[in-house]
């Protein structure tokens, strides 16, 4: 599978990538082997980008991430984890995690937010620890969205020391907004951002500052939540967007967007997993799956053409507005100039 370098890093990612949220219990159990299951064919697929973070399940992500990879080469993989929730003991190890977190695991740690140069550092050793790794490539400032003060005084500069001293490969923040990753793009040295359901084909929001400020600052940016929890991958009354049910107007609109597909002889996933490419700072799109037919689709669905036809009728219907970039567009100039580039679409 093709590769692209995050920002300046030299650390190379996979085009396509793993996201371990579900593979942590996220909203109901996976069973051992399943998640191994699913690491299993991702791996098959060729991807070796895997993205986790304590939060996942309260490190159960971690472990079962770290289980599955220990045996591989450690050259040939890149794992990306994140700081700024601290899993302290809990005062009492009783109920599971739903309410709190949303994952189906007991409730054996509280997190605790903590972004201070300290908390930057413990939480990167206990992550190293239920990894099982000696050095994480990729280190993300987590959700950061109420704590922006001591993440940039105190977070930010103490990832940077870490990446100067060779600790970590790339730095960045990852959330589920544009406004502050853009903040981050601008006033800092990131490698790379990860931003999670505000580049997909409904939501638009990251083209306005973010992206173009990445491009500007050679900073590669890799998107999340391609499917905006559900409702891309399969619209149907009652689905997910961004967490909640999808209000009628989005269900709507990706019917309608689903029926363009259709009509070109492709599907509504294909086009969303290939739709944040067409933008030239995208690095990789990371897909959240936590079983082994999940992955097999998602690396399928990836890998498949999706007919310029497709974009030109969902532009022509204001499906997509026309200042959109898209696959084969953008990013085909871009890859000539890229070690690595891979041209038109992705390959596996």
């Amino acid at each position: 599978m093709a590769r692209r370098a995050l920002g300046r890093s030299g650390v190379q990612v996979t085009v396509l990538s793993f996201g371990a949220a579900g593979i942590g219990n996220l909203y109901a159990p996976v069973a051992d082997d399943q998640a191994a299951a699913a690491l299993d064919h991702a791996w098959n697929a060729g991807i070796r980008y895997f993205d986790t973070a304590p939060h996942y399940g309260l490190g159960l992500s971690e472990r079962r991430l770290g289980e599955a990879l220990r045996d591989r080469d450690r050259s040939s993989y890149v794992i990306s984890t994140k700081v700024g929730r601290l899993l302290e003991p809990a005062d009492e190890a009783t109920g599971d995690d739903l309410a709190d977190g949303g994952f189906a695991v007991p409730r054996t740690h509280r997190r605790v937010w903590d972004f201070s140069a300290d908390g930057v550092r413990r939480s990167m050793e206990s992550s190293l620890t239920r990894l099982g790794v000696d050095r994480l490539d990729v280190v993300f400032l987590h959700d950061p969205d109420d704590h922006a003060e001591e993440a940039f005084r105190e977070g930010y500069p103490a990832l940077e020391k870490l990446r100067s001293e060779g600790v970590v490969g790339a730095i960045g923040a990852g959330m589920n907004q544009a406004e502050m990753l853009t903040r981050f793009v601008r006033e800092t040295d990131v490698d790379a951002v990860l931003c999670a359901g505000r580049y997909t084909l409904l939501d638009h929001g990251a083209l306005a500052e973010l992206l173009p400020a990445a491009s500007e600052r050679g900073t590669s940016v890799v998107i999340g939540g391609v499917f905006n929890s559900g409702l891309l991958a399969d619209p149907r009354p009652g689905a997910r967007f961004d967490y909640t049910e999808a209000p009628p107007g989005l269900l709507a609109r990706a019917r309608a967007l689903r029926a363009v597909a259709e009509r070109h002889g492709t599907t509504l996933r294909a086009a969303a997993l290939a739709f944040p490419s067409g933008h030239p700072a995208v690095a990789s799109v990371l897909v959240g799956v936590r079983a082994p037919e999940q992955v097999t689709d998602a690396a399928a669905q990836f890998a498949a053409e999706v007919p310029a036809g497709f974009w030109r009728e969902a532009r022509e219907t204001g499906l997509l507005p026309p200042e959109v970039p898209v696959p084969g567009e953008a990013r085909r100039d871009m890859d000539e100039d890229i070690p690595g580039g891979v041209r038109g679409r992705h390959r596996l």
